[in-house]
This record gives C-alpha cells, sequence and structure tokens, in this order.
C-alpha cells in the first residue's frame, strides 16, 4: 500500500513517519481487503501529546525497555527508542507493523523491534519497564479488559504512561485510576485536549 513520509518536530527532535495513502487505505477498506477498519491509519493527537511528554519527561523512560501497545503507527515509540533502552512497538494487526519498521529505517532507529500483540490476551509471563497506550479507552465495551491490563502491570510493578482525549464516556474509566496517577499533563491538538496520565503502583506485587 502507497505512503508517504510526513515530518513531525518536538521541540528540536524531528521524526518523519511512514504514514498511508488516505484514498488508498479508503479504497483497502472499501474492497474488502481489510479485515479490520483501518483506526491505525492516521496520527491521532493522542499519539501526538504522547511523543510529546515523553521529549518533556525522558528520564521516565532513559535506559528502559518500554513496550508501546496498540501503537498504531507508532509515533510515540520512536519518540522514545531515542532515550530507551529498547522499545516494542506493537499492534494486533499486522499492517501497520510494516509502516512501523518503515520509519524506524527513515529515521535510523535500530532499536525498535515490531511485533503482533492483541492488549485484551497479554501473555502472563510479560514484563516491560514502561508501557505505553495512546487513545486505547474509546469504547466502553473495551473497559474491562483494559482494567485488567492496567491492574495487570501495575501489580508488576510497571510505569504506565497513558495519552487520552478527554472524552465524557471515559470519564468514569480514567477516575477508577487516579489513586495510582504520580502527575499528568495537557497538550491540544486540532482542538482536541489531551491528558497523558502516569500511573505507577507504590505496593506492587507478584499476585
Amino acid at each position: 500500500m502507497k505512503g508517504d513520509f510526513i515530518n513531525y518536530s518536538f521541540g528540536d527532535l524531528p521524526i518523519r513517519l511512514y504514514t498511508p495513502d488516505t484514498n488508498e487505505l479508503k479504497n483497502a477498506w472499501n474492497s474488502g481487503s481489510l479485515t479490520h477498519f483501518p483506526y491505525w491509519g492516521k496520527c491521532w493527537p493522542a499519539a501526538l501529546g504522547l511523543a510529546e511528554f515523553i521529549t518533556q519527561y525522558p528520564s521516565l523512560i532513559r535506559d528502559k525497555e518500554v513496550v508501546e501497545l496498540a501503537a498504531g503507527l507508532g509515533l510515540p515509540s520512536m519518540v522514545a527508542a531515542l532515550y530507551a533502552k529498547k522499545v516494542i512497538s506493537s499492534d494486533y494487526l499486522p499492517d501497520p507493523l510494516a509502516y512501523i519498521n518503515k520509519s524506524a529505517k527513515e529515521n535510523s532507529i535500530l532499536n525498535i523491534e515490531t511485533c503482533i500483540i492483541n492488549w485484551q490476551h497479554i501473555p502472563t509471563d510479560f514484563k516491560a519497564d514502561v508501557v505505553l497506550l495512546s487513545d486505547v479507552n474509546y469504547d466502553p465495551d473495551a473497559f474491562d479488559a483494559l482494567d485488567q491490563l492496567l491492574s495487570f502491570f501495575l501489580k508488576q510493578g510497571t510505569l504506565i504512561i497513558l495519552s487520552t482525549p478527554q472524552r465524557i464516556m471515559a470519564k468514569s474509566f480514567v477516575e477508577k485510576w487516579q489513586s495510582f496517577q504520580l502527575f499528568q499533563e495537557e497538550f491540544v491538538y486540532d482542538e482536541v485536549r489531551v491528558s497523558v496520565w502516569v500511573l505507577k503502583s507504590t505496593h506492587p506485587s507478584s499476585g
């Protein structure tokens, strides 16, 4: 599928992100060649906010092993890889991973690994120092699974950085996790207000 590089910058940090051609993606969906609607095919405001947050607080991920779940085009992964020891950029579909790999090559980033991970079915032995989540809490039907995901990583002592648009329907979900919040920042992109939360348990356990 055709695409093109879009230039982003965060302060003095430039990133070139390989992005699908909108018309090609639309045609692929209409023709039935895609099995799932390609929400991953654009860079959403929450991903921009998460990427900018990382550049403002690089100490949170410096020399750490970082995983981005539901990465889509992987912009936060690209930025994180400039500071982290290793980044796993994942999605439950294979299509976006090819774009992430092309972006990594374009930006000469060597410490990104892509793989298919469905965050609703995380292996029980899966571990990371830091987990990045961008705009995953948009579907109330998935909130229970997302609660289980956050609980799974918090029990391990994993630092979670969650970027989310301020949606009314997600208010009850985010309020549930306020007791784990270390701090938060807010960003605005295309008139969309984005909150980035840093979550961690003060009493992690293996159980």
